[in-house]
């Protein structure tokens, strides 16, 4: 049943707590003499209105009075005074206090420098009938990248691509920044609706809840949390932990294509960073609470601010609560999240950063896998509420995750930079999957039961500065990382519970819960140590070259333990599994080119490499694989960089892939070991458009379109070469964000949406002798947004997904006997109430 009357499903104490801090804090930073100001070159009215906003006041202006005119970039900790002084310095204009927070922009006389105030046509700030109220926002100081409080939906720096800030433009990488606004504006919850929502990535399902990440038709196997690597692919562990707060991060920033200087061992995909919310300057404190459809109800409370007189001592705390029913038949969730950070100056050039972060997710009713389809792979057509869990299934996660980060800053402009991160993930699952049978032409569904526990850790240490050569400055980074991965297993798998289950008339109670024990499965542990150095090289006033080299030591072990099955009391068979890769060499390579003050062209190669544990006919380790990247584009900044565009072509070879050797009888270990040569190779090849950033003050837009086509070329099975690689990731995707405020009396309220479209996907096969193809045809998802700012303080906002109720599958099955399919949300709709203190 869809809502939007909220009924009262959090913990009493744990509502109370989050508004009884909110209220508090407001109370105790209500008052500052300076701001953080953050305003850039546009014209003069939006300049004003953004004062209004980031000082906290209301500014009454005519229109006329300031129609045409341009200000000036300003930045900085300054008073409402000094910022209008710099904002108004080339005009015949000055502000006007009028008392209780409010203020005037009156004309001086050129003649005798009287003041002369018009009767106003347009009031901005005014209380009445005729006022409009600006919003009221408080931005933090800002940082490199920072886009909280900016309200833009691109970002002026980005450091995941190189470790050097650079604009987007200078980065001879395609790359996307999803910024906190627009985090905002479309409610992106977690991180998989960032990538849903990012252009040129896809989102895909391995069962209900287990997420995988795309990018150029490879798969996402890292995470970046403020720049430090996270392996998602070391343990079915990882995978399952995706589904990270957005409450907590300030951005997110992408970069595709191989990315392995920065990430160590991986695929050619893409690098997706993280970066969290850093204490600000200035107080501020909001509270947003939503409600939405299936009773969804969440809060969040954000404060931040110094703690100190002198402000050297800054805290941020985000405290998060949801509880979620669904559409789905029996499922529900309810989760926390708590995260804090300290940032202390130890003195004028060093800081030092603290961080903490857990976060709890309870699902209830989710089973293993997902819908069944026929026996010859086509749709059922179940009702998207369809679920075949038991009542007693569940899914529970936690993780729990700290920080440490010194900055120092040398006196040569040089900087030193350490940090380090330390996870520590656990899940617990006890649910069910389905298995179809050829010969009895029934599902059977299976229990299943596992406990796992991850810690990973990251340390990376690097330093980066100008040097001068040749008459010219350029800038060099020099660092070392290493990374630790310790994963401990426990499974059990297989218990029938039904041995033909009915797919029109499931019983939820019928089975009882059958205490599944636990086996010790899997225990792995993967280490990689790093050094790295990339240089920008000025070779003239409109030609830069960055170069970049990374040395790898990975190590990797596990034990696999396995059972003849869930009935037998026979012992495991145990089998031991170590490889390692030394000095692998990773290269980094773009050459940047300015056509004039907006535009440059620039093309790049970068690589990355993947360990694998295969043997040649002399029982030699294969070499990794590697995966290369080559791309070339252009690409446009605008006003000052708050609008950003790109078009690029790339080509993206993994080669050295496992090639299982025609002539076994060659191998050494012939015929009890199977032998490969490293001669597989696919290529990924296609184009992306993107803009990003305000097409005027009031229009922000983040749209793209890719294309990416990804075919076998070398493969141990002939028919596959020529053959598209992963064919239930789309071909085609679009992608369109945007948010428009209404201009003049209705500049309170704004309007936006986003549209989604990808094209075609499928899998087919032979099973059992019997052929199947189950596909998911081209879809169009569209969303609206509607926001409304009711007073300074206080912001509303409904968000309308699948405003047309398309019916789509967001992830398809492998195959028929183990069924996967899952449906894309129905048409929900969330109201949310966002207040400023």
């Amino acid at each position: 049943m869809t809502t939007l009357l909220p009924k009262y499903r959090f913990k009493q104490r744990q509502l109370a707590l989050l508004v009884s801090l909110a209220f508090y804090a407001g109370s105790l930073w209500a008052d500052t003499a300076a701001t953080s100001i953050n305003i850039p070159a546009q014209s003069l009215d939006t300049a004003l209105q953004q004062l209004a906003q980031q000082s906290g006041v209301q500014i009454l202006f005519v229109s006329d009075l300031v129609k045409g005119q341009q200000s000036l970039k300003l930045q900085g900790q300054l008073t409402l005074e000094q910022a209008s002084q710099r904002l108004l310095q080339h005009t015949n204009l000055q502000l006007k206090p009028l008392g209780e927070g409010r203020y005037s922009i009156i004309k001086i006389s050129s003649d005798d420098s009287r003041p002369v105030t018009p009767m106003p046509k347009l009031v901005s700030g005014a209380k009445g009938e005729s006022a409009t109220s600006l919003p009221l926002i408080s931005l933090q100081a800002q940082q490199a990248g920072t886009t909280d409080g900016t309200n833009s939906y691109t970002t002026r720096s980005m450091s995941t691509a190189t470790k050097m800030n650079l604009s987007m433009r200078e980065t001879p990488q395609a790359v996307t920044v999803i910024t906190s606004q627009r985090i905002q504006d479309q409610n992106l919850a977690t991180v998989n609706d960032v990538v849903q929502a990012a252009p040129g990535l896809t989102f895909r399902r391995f069962g209900p809840e287990r997420a995988s990440f795309y990018a150029r038709g490879m798969y996402v196997d890292n995470l970046m949390f403020d720049g430090l690597p996270v392996s998602l692919d070391s343990s079915n562990l990882s995978q399952d932990l995706l589904a990270t707060d957005m409450a907590i991060y300030d951005r997110v920033e992408i970069v595709r294509g191989a990315t392995g200087l920065v990430q160590g061992a991986g695929n050619p995909s893409a690098a997706i960073n993280l970066v969290r919310k850093r204490p600000t300057d200035v107080p501020q404190v909001s509270i947003d609470l939503s409600a939405g459809s299936w009773d969804r109800y969440r809060a969040e409370l954000d404060a931040s601010g110094p703690l100190s007189k002198d402000g050297s001592l800054r805290g941020r705390t985000v405290i998060a609560a949801q509880d979620y029913e669904s559409y789905k038949r029996g499922e529900s969730s309810n989760g926390q999240t708590y995260y804090g950070i300290l940032e202390k100056d130890l003195n004028a050039s060093t800081t030092l950063t603290l961080s903490a972060l857990h976060q709890e997710s309870r699902l209830h009713g989710n089973g293993f896998t997902g819908l069944p389809v026929a026996r010859d792979g086509s749709d059922l057509g179940l009702p998207r509420s369809t679920s075949y869990a038991n009542d007693w299934e569940h899914w529970n996660k936690t993780t729990t995750s700290a920080f440490v980060g010194l900055n120092h800053l040398f006196d040569n402009d040089w900087r030193m930079h350490i940090s380090a991160y330390y996870a520590q993930a656990d899940v617990d699952m006890l649910g069910h999957y389905l298995s179809y049978s050829f010969n009895t032409g029934n599902y059977t569904q299976l229990g299943a039961r596992n406990s796992h526990q991850e810690k990973q850790s990251s340390v990376d240490l690097y330093a980066n500065g100008p040097f001068e050569l040749l008459g010219r400055n350029h800038e060099l980074v020099l660092g070392a990382s290493y990374r630790n991965i310790d994963f401990d297993g426990n499974s059990r798998q297989g218990v029938v519970l039904n041995s033909n289950l009915n797919l029109y008339n499931f019983d939820s109670s019928a089975v009882a819960n059958p205490n599944i024990p636990l086996r010790d499965w899997m225990d792995a542990k993967i280490s990689q140590q790093s050094v790295y150095a990339t240089t920008r090289l000025n070779l003239a006033d409109r030609l830069k070259l960055i170069l970049g080299g990374r040395l790898d030591w990975f190590d990797y072990k596990d034990t696999v333990n396995t059972y003849p099955n869930f009935a037998s009391n026979t012992p495991s068979v145990s089998t031991h599994n170590r490889y390692n890769v030394s000095h692998q060499l990773t290269k980094y390579a773009g050459l940047v080119y300015d056509l004039n003050n907006q535009h440059s062209i620039y093309v790049s190669y970068t690589d990355i490499f993947k360990p694998q544990n295969y043997l040649d006919a002399s029982s030699k380790l294969l070499d990794p694989v590697t995966g290369k990247n080559y791309e070339m584009g252009i690409k446009g900044e605008y006003f000052e960089g708050a609008l950003n565009a790109s078009a690029a072509v790339f080509r993206m070879d993994q080669e050295n892939r496992a090639f299982r050797s025609t002539d076994q009888t060659q191998c050494a270990g012939y015929p009890t070991v199977i032998c490969y040569s490293a001669a597989g190779e696919v290529r990924s090849e296609g184009a992306e458009f993107e803009i990003q950033g305000a097409v005027t003050p009031n229009w922000q837009v983040g749209a793209g379109y890719t294309i990416a086509i990804a075919r076998y070329r070398k493969d141990a099975t002939a028919s596959n070469v020529g053959a598209l690689f992963d064919t239930d990731t789309p071909r085609h995707l679009f992608k369109l964000s945007t948010m428009y405020r209404l201009p003049g009396e209705l500049q309170h309220w704004r309007i936006g949406g986003s549209v989604y479209r990808q094209g075609p996907i499928y899998n087919k096969g032979t099973a059992s002798g019997v052929p199947f193809y189950i596909s998911q045809s081209a879809y169009t998802v569209a969303d609206l947004i509607l926001g409304w700012q009711a007073t300074p303080k206080l912001d509303l906002r409904l968000n309308v997904n699948n405003l047309f109720d398309k019916k789509y599958y967001n992830a398809l099955s492998g195959s028929v006997g183990f069924p996967s399919n899952v449906y894309g949300e129905p048409r929900n709709v969330t109201l949310s109430a966002k207040y400023n203190f």
